[in-house]
């Protein structure tokens, strides 16, 4: 099969190196470094997997910001370009889907178009009014942020949707599960093809699900830090539970990344009109979680607070809507100096925050530093570090 892939983030670039063991791949970008590195069997973004599978197996992918290239009759086109939830206008910008299904529908208008970028419940239905002539599908992902393709590797399930008002592409649907089943390692997966709406809403209400547990386990970490209990012996007693289980239960400042701020957002705004308490409630939670941090700092009344790393989890190099950002603001208001410590930014400066380049001067110049996931690079100096990470793990 002939398939072009439009991105390279995470979803992009973990979809083509999956398809591309396979089938012919493209992956279309528009920015030239990225698509540089790409060919240069490098990988532009912190993954174990996709570092691995760019340097040692035997792929049929090829990069290019060239769209007539890209989009010269391809089977499959695959969506995977990122789209933001703005709040404050209760907007969803899906304007990068758009853009993509335009160049299909001129240049190659008879592909099957599959969407893995996360959208709005509703979205690809209405996709059909403004492409009448396309034929869109969408699989929702189901990725960790620095496991991408390990998750593509070894599948949780498979969901590949069609709309209900065209039932011949199911048969296209299947077909598209199938190429994602034959890239995997794991095979023991359940395939699903729900009409997109279904789809659009298990992707929504996945992501929530665990932003919820994140907000439990930081409102149970919150609960015990004020009553001076001891957090890890309570989390194991209730994670050895089955029921339960022993996942996302790692207290943290809050949860944040590419997915779960924007998806619980969208999922409420997707409330609009249907009475709910609960997922207004882990938006709030997030708030008050990154609130309470900021209190704990303070009331250590430091001169300057440090900053180790902007990335939410260990490695890794995305610090997108990182909760410690917000965490940062709030010090900065109340007249604290804050520096950071990022060793993936070349800059000497980030959102008016100096960042320090030099460890060593970091820790020496800080006062309090705080560290949303430990690092051994920080064990000499632990009498300065505020961290909730009691585990210590992705």
């Amino acid at each position: 099969m002939k398939i072009t892939v439009a991105g390279t983030g995470y979803v992009g670039l973990s979809i083509s190196i999956l398809l591309a063991q396979n089938n012919n791949v493209t992956a279309c970008d528009i920015v030239q470094k990225k698509v540089d590195l790409i060919n240069s069997k490098k990988s532009p973004i912190v993954d174990k997997e996709i570092s691995e599978y760019l340097e040692t197996k035997p792929l049929n992918l090829k990069a290019t910001c060239d769209t007539n290239q890209a989009y010269a009759s391809p089977d499959y086109v695959v969506i995977a370009t990122p789209t933001n939830y703005d709040s404050e206008k209760n907007f969803f910008d899906t304007s990068s889907i758009e853009a993509v299904l335009k160049i299909v529908e001129q240049k190659c208008p008879e592909t099957i178009v599959v969407i893995k970028s996360t959208i709005p419940v509703g979205y690809t239905e209405s996709l059909y009014k403004a492409f009448p002539k396309l034929n869109i599908l969408f699989s929702p992902e189901f990725l960790r942020e620095g496991h991408a393709l390990f998750d593509n590797l070894y599948p949780s399930r498979i969901v590949v949707s069609y709309p209900k008002n065209k039932p011949e592409l199911e048969v296209q649907a299947k077909a598209f599960a199938q190429l994602l089943l034959d890239g995997a390692i794991k095979k023991d997966v359940e395939i699903l093809t729900p009409n997109c709406t279904e789809a659009e809403a298990i992707k929504l209400f996945a992501n929530t699900y665990l932003a919820l547990r994140v907000a439990y386990f930081n409102e149970l970490d919150t609960y015990a830090e004020l009553r001076d209990l001891n957090t890890k012996q309570i989390i194991q007693g209730i994670s050895l539970d089955p029921r339960i289980g022993d996942f996302y239960n790692n207290p943290s400042f809050g949860y944040g990344g590419y997915c779960l701020p924007k998806d619980t957002k969208q999922l409420l705004a997707n409330f609009n009109s249907v009475p709910q308490n609960l997922i207004q409630a882990i938006v709030d939670s997030n708030r008050t979680r990154k609130e309470f941090i900021a209190h704990q700092i303070l009331a250590r009344k430091p001169k300057t607070v440090g900053i180790y790393r902007l990335t939410m989890k260990a490695n890794s190099d995305n610090f997108r809507q990182s909760s410690i950002q917000d965490i940062m603001k709030m010090l900065r208001g109340e007249g604290i100096a804050v520096i950071i410590y990022e060793p993936t930014l070349k800059e000497d400066s980030f959102e008016n925050f100096t960042v320090e380049h030099n460890l060593s001067s970091f820790k020496n110049n800080c006062d309090v530093i705080l560290a949303n996931r430990m690092s051994d690079e920080l064990k000499d100096c632990t009498d300065k570090i505020y961290t909730r990470d009691l585990f210590t793990r992705d």
